[in-house]
């Protein structure tokens, strides 16, 4: 049900000059999207609402008939309308999540064209860039989505980069990694439409600490992980990350940066409690594990993608480390997921 306005009471509040019209924000949403996504784009539109006491932003949701869309922690969403033409100046973003490459019908693509060829602005949220990709609306564009799911959007689609960045806002092409980007993504327009103040007060009410710059990256990786602020580790990890289908030896990985091998071992065994190269295998089965997730490529090209020379050496080592083969985990998550 559509409410009448959009402006929900609360106890906080921020005068600002504005008798404009609200901006609309439509959000379509796919199966198996991810709800807190989805959440945080919506929050701060209706934070900004209700501490203003003005309609400043309205949001309505769509899905491709219109019925009921499933998250995935398995929360049903009852959408306002079915995919229909929407006003030039609205904003829309595609909602997903998990198995993103099968989430977006043709219909839905052929709806992001539509819109895109009448100079609307489309955004993907999480993994919602997937099926902007699908709709070719990427090429030669700035763009991101979720860190989980870039491994397998470059098999996909390996002319499209995605940066690692929370949020990316290419001249209205907006895109986020999903999550808690997806907030700050919103407080940019928030700040762009109606002012700095605005926002952190915003920010404030979400209780969310705001990373004021959208090149900042999604997660940074391992200094956090790992408890450690040691660049030579961190440059050692990411270097490995950079090089999972043409694995580097660890003599040449030391030389990249700039230490011995011998105090690289160190490194790792103090922060890591194993051997860089033990660390590498893990990165490289951990890649092919989302690949098998995500993917349709054989377990040879999985195998090939994450530099291991042959199906039974990467069998070994996923083995190991999710106690069951390649074939057999692939067999058993499709049997789960039908």
């Amino acid at each position: 049900m559509i409410p009448e306005n959009f402006i929900p009471k609360g106890a906080a509040s921020f005068k600002i000059n504005f008798d404009g019209a609200p901006k609309d924000f439509y959000f379509l949403l796919l199966p198996k999207l991810t709800m807190l996504a989805f959440s945080a784009a919506v929050e701060p539109l209706r934070i900004a609402n209700q501490i203003s006491k003005k309609e400043l932003y309205r949001w309505f949701t769509m899905s491709e008939h219109g019925d009921p869309v499933t998250c995935s922690n398995y929360v049903k969403i009852i959408p306002d309308m079915a995919l229909e033409p929407l006003p030039k100046e609205a904003l829309s973003f595609v909602c997903s999540g998990i198995e993103p490459i099968s989430a977006a019908s043709q219909k839905t693509i052929h709806w992001l064209n539509r819109q895109r060829a009448f100079g609307s602005v489309v955004g993907g949220i999480c993994t919602g860039t997937f099926a902007l990709a699908k709709a070719g609306l990427l090429t030669d564009r700035r763009f991101t989505l979720h860190w989980e799911n870039q491994p397998s959007f470059s098999e996909y689609f390996p002319g499209l980069e995605p940066t690692p960045n929370l949020y990316e806002n290419d001249d209205g092409l907006m895109t986020c990694g999903g999550g808690n980007a997806a907030t700050d993504m919103m407080l940019d327009i928030i700040e762009a439409d109606h002012g700095k103040d605005l926002a952190i007060i915003v920010a404030d009410m979400c209780i969310h600490s705001r990373s004021h710059n959208q090149g900042t990256p999604q997660k940074s990786a391992y200094s956090v992980a790992l408890g450690s602020r040691n660049q030579r580790l961190i440059n050692a990890m990411q270097y490995m990350e950079e090089n999972l289908e043409e694995p580097v030896d660890i003599s040449e990985l030391a030389e990249h940066v700039q230490t011995s091998r011998r105090q690289l071992e160190r490194l790792f065994k103090k922060y890591v409690l194993m051997t860089p190269s033990q660390f590498y295998f893990d990165l490289r089965v951990s890649r092919a594990h989302a690949l098998l997730n995500e993917t349709n490529l054989s377990v040879t090209e999985i195998a090939m993608a994450t530099g291991f020379n042959s199906t039974s050496q990467l069998g070994k080592r996923f083995k190991a480390k999710f106690g069951a083969s390649p074939q057999s985990f692939r067999k058993g998550w499709n049997s789960d997921t039908n």
